[in-house]
């Protein structure tokens, strides 16, 4: 689908208002895109925010669409943090602007150490690319607790059939209007677009997959976190593994 230039650029603009304030809706994200001189009504930021599969936090993002045929499973974290790695891990899928197109991102995070297990670029939200991803990161280890929006790659019969072949993984979904069950996921997101996307102007999928790989070797294992002592993410995770 070819989209108009204007509405990239928009896209382009609403994503960054987004990240920075994931709990603006449309009314918020309106008037600070007039405020910043885009002249746009409510109507049409409601329907690019739809294209790009967001919403305000309250009651809930959601980047995947839920579809009620879908096998839903209970919320397992209430009153439980993560203690180690492997304990819980966290999946998102996010919107990555590229020239005259856009692309999704989709990543498995272990909660612990924030260390992003896999990750996989796609320019559709067919179920796929989340079940490469999640795949490859069961290839490192296992959790005890996936840990999920409702959204219908999220539950849809490849994605689940992967995690119930591993016996030993509990699958968590979350609840209705929990607007921070996936904190540790979307600060990722703020992380690899103030310190990644923004600063570049992909071309095409391929050049935004060889940044973005570049990035994610950086975050893992160079980039200390403030949260972990100042160690990477790989060394808490490889360190403190049980």
């Amino acid at each position: 689908m070819e989209v108009p230039e204007k509405d990239l650029y928009l896209m382009g603009q609403i994503d960054k208002i987004y990240t920075k304030y994931p709990f603006y809706g449309v009314p918020r994200i309106t008037w600070q895109l007039r405020e910043n001189g885009d002249i746009i009504n409510h109507k049409k930021v409601a329907r690019l925010m739809s294209v790009m599969g967001i919403q305000a936090i309250f009651p809930k993002k959601n980047l995947s669409i839920p579809n009620k045929n879908h096998e839903i499973y209970p919320y397992l974290l209430k009153g439980i943090e993560a203690s180690y790695p492997n304990h819980i891990w966290g999946v998102d899928i996010t919107f990555i602007k590229i020239k005259n197109d856009w692309l999704y991102l989709f990543a498995v995070i272990d909660w612990y150490s924030r260390y992003v297990l896999s990750w996989s670029l796609s320019n559709n939200l067919e179920t796929g690319f989340c079940c490469e991803a999640l795949t490859n990161a069961l290839k490192i280890g296992i959790p005890e607790i996936h840990n999920s929006d409702q959204g219908s790659q999220l539950t849809a019969k490849e994605y689940l059939n992967i995690l119930k072949s591993q016996k030993e993984v509990r699958i968590s979904m979350d609840g209705k209007g929990r607007a921070f069950d996936n904190i540790f996921t979307e600060r990722l997101w703020r992380s690899v677009k103030y310190e990644e996307v923004y600063l570049k102007d992909y071309q095409n999928y391929f050049e935004a997959k060889h940044q973005l790989s570049n990035y994610f070797k950086f975050y893992n294992q160079e980039r200390p976190h403030q949260s972990l002592q100042n160690k990477t993410p790989l060394m808490v995770y490889k360190t403190e593994r049980r």
